[in-house]
């Protein structure tokens, strides 16, 4: 049972959001909040898996909101919840290290599968977006050498922005899926990441993947 505490300004959109979620068996909603303060009180007292946050909210928003809750330990995995797949507060709300974004227009079964896909913790959601959204923004020249990726290292990321998931890595580079795992492990800890989201968006602004030569 994958845990989800809501949190977002207006009632209607949590309401949606329960219903949906609260309508399969493997997702379970343990509280609400209205702003980002009252959200991390109440993750602080239930502990859930996962946290649908909403960018933009009075008083703590979205952004600052996923910042002190990733600051708790266990952290748990956070979905931001947006109206504009192109909005600036996305792309930082990534960077301090949501896990994924979700569309408020999204259908129940994208919200169900964004839940799940996040939880679970191995593939990246709307890659595409997640690039976009990085090459919006200023970025260094890229150094190939900053972060001291093995070649393998190397393939596995441009594998990770794409959008696989581990098991499809393993199929791609024709590794066993423990072997896939650890690659991953090294790439976060060497690109200083929370997870593969946040070492995405890494790669994308340093110029470490998917970039056009300066």
């Amino acid at each position: 049972m994958t845990t989800v505490v809501l949190v977002d300004d207006e009632p209607m959109v949590r309401s949606g959001l329960r219903m949906i979620l609260e309508s399969v068996p493997d997702l379970r909603v343990v509280g609400e909040a209205g702003d980002g303060a009252e959200a991390v009180a109440l993750v602080r007292a239930v502990r859930p898996d996962v946290v649908c946050m909403d960018v933009r909210m009075p008083g703590v928003d979205g952004i600052r909101a996923t910042e002190l809750l990733l600051a708790l330990e266990p952290p748990p995995k956070v979905l931001v919840v947006t109206t504009f797949s192109s909005d600036d507060h996305v792309f930082e709300a990534l960077r301090v290290g949501a896990a994924g974004f979700l569309l408020k227009r999204a259908s129940a079964e994208e919200v169900v599968n964004a839940v799940r896909a996040v939880a679970a913790g191995d593939q990246l959601l709307y890659p595409e977006a997640v690039r976009e959204l990085a090459l919006r923004q200023l970025r260094p020249r890229p150094d190939p050498h900053a972060f001291a990726l093995t070649a393998r290292e190397a393939e596995v990321l441009a594998l990770m922005a794409q959008g696989l998931s581990n098991a499809e890595i393993a199929a791609s580079l024709v590794l066993g899926l423990e072997t896939v795992r650890t690659h991953v492990a090294k790439v976060l800890a060497k690109l200083g990441a929370r997870d593969r989201t946040q070492a995405v968006v890494v790669a994308y602004t340093r110029g470490l993947v998917g970039l056009p030569p300066s």
